[in-house]
């Protein structure tokens, strides 16, 4: 039987994320949309992660046996549509404290998962994690053409050179990095890689105390983007400059495989920031549509051009959220499961796009002033498709990617087997 239905658990988890974003998130913008500057709306936004620390949502993306709450994907979904319905800035920096913690759990072995996970179980302070591997001129094609921070073998560890641009929460809270950076980097050493350049990708492990151990500007911030939406999200353009590191998650040949891995996981929960925009936007646009006359004699929900349009967005966001949750209970299940995430990620991230503007139309002009808010979801919207593999760029690709491979079977992903 295909059920649909939460189980208690499940339940209990979106009822406590809920719980959370109403409590503290639903006016987490006041506390930072006036502020001038990244870094001032960053630091915003620090009693609310506290906040989220204590409430156990940084320690639910760590597994069981390293003492954390051990969520699923279908429960990281759940938590996710909550959140990212409240804020998206407050959100975006709980999640990628999860993402950046990715490749530890993923490649790392035993005793570095019991070294550096406990600041992040333990319900105490503000850690952040990073995975930092977006670089200013891109990584859609690291592939082909490898990273352009490097990393040499030297004899006490390793030496990163060069720069970084997008990586959330990678600068810490004052700039000299956070708690756990896994960072991306193209070994030089020919003894440890090959030919291929993603079998060059290896990862390496940076801490605070190892910003702090090296050369005043052997790590830098060289600026805090201004961006249109995420307001409060930190993603700054950061150098390393002869960086000494001494932690290896992932050495050349299992590097590449270890952060496609993180980002596969990934998509599934982009799919539900998707949903969790068109969630609000339906939200916003109905309660308008039930209320509003625009001068005539009933309200505009009883015009069949405004259901029509209230449907598409109704129909887009149901949709999304299927499709995210399937992919999120496939991950793991079915080899084949990476082509309906990334596949999540492509409609949900497109189709909140396209919610908004659907809500706009059914509001009109009034949707243009600031204090209607569609242009800050809308700002929010475009990110999607952009960030965590653009859509053109990386997820379609990979996609494509799936569709050339030999034997492969559509009802693969759909299935688990071939028919």
């Amino acid at each position: 039987m295909i059920d649909f239905e939460l189980s208690d658990t499940q339940t209990r988890v979106r009822e406590h994320a809920r719980s959370f974003a109403t409590k503290h998130l639903a006016t987490a913008h006041t506390l930072y949309e006036n502020l001038p500057t990244p870094q001032a709306r960053f630091s915003a936004i620090r009693p609310l992660y506290e906040q989220a620390v204590k409430a156990g949502l940084i320690r639910a993306q760590v597994p069981t046996e390293y003492n954390g709450q051990g969520y699923g994907l279908i429960d990281m979904a759940l938590l996710t549509e909550e959140l990212y319905t409240a804020d998206v800035s407050v959100a975006l920096t709980i999640l990628a404290t999860g993402l950046g913690l990715s490749p530890l759990l993923i490649g790392g072995t035993d005793a570095q998962k019991k070294r550096y996970l406990s600041p992040f179980t333990d319900r105490k302070g503000v850690p952040l994690a990073s995975l930092v591997h977006s670089e200013p001129g891109g990584t859609a094609n690291y592939g082909t053409t490898g990273l352009r921070t490097t990393a040499r073998k030297v004899e006490d560890g390793w030496i990163i050179n060069g720069e970084k641009l997008w990586a959330t929460n990678c600068a810490g809270w004052d700039d000299r990095g956070a708690d756990i950076q896994c960072v991306t980097c193209r070994c030089e050493n020919a003894a440890y890689s090959t030919a291929d350049a993603k079998g060059q990708t290896m990862i390496l492990l940076v801490t605070r105390a190892d910003v702090a151990a090296n050369a005043p500007d052997a790590y830098a911030v060289l600026s805090h983007p201004e961006t249109i939406g995420h307001r409060a999200v930190s993603g700054p353009h950061i150098r390393f400059r002869n960086f000494v590191a001494k932690e290896v998650i992932a050495m050349p040949g299992a590097g590449a495989e270890v952060i496609e891995a993180a980002f596969t996981a990934s998509a599934g929960l982009v799919g539900a920031m998707g949903v969790a925009l068109m969630r609000r936007g339906f939200d916003m646009t109905l309660r308008f549509a039930k209320s509003d006359t625009r001068n005539g004699s009933e309200p505009i929900i009883h015009k069949q051009s405004v259901a029509d349009l209230l449907i598409k967005m109704r129909m887009r966001c149901e949709a999304g959220r299927a499709l995210t949750w399937k992919a999120c209970s496939s991950l793991g299940r079915l080899p084949e499961a990476a082509e309906t995430a990334h596949l999540a990620k492509i409609f949900c991230s497109e189709n909140a796009v396209q919610c908004v503007i659907e809500g706009m139309n059914v509001v009109g002009i009034q949707a243009y002033q600031a204090k209607a808010q569609y242009g800050v979801l809308l700002n929010d919207a475009v990110c999607l498709p952009i960030f965590d593999g653009g859509n053109v760029g990386v997820r379609r690709r990979q996609v494509e990617a799936v569709f050339k491979s030999a034997g492969y079977d559509p009802l693969g992903a759909t299935f688990g087997s071939k028919l």
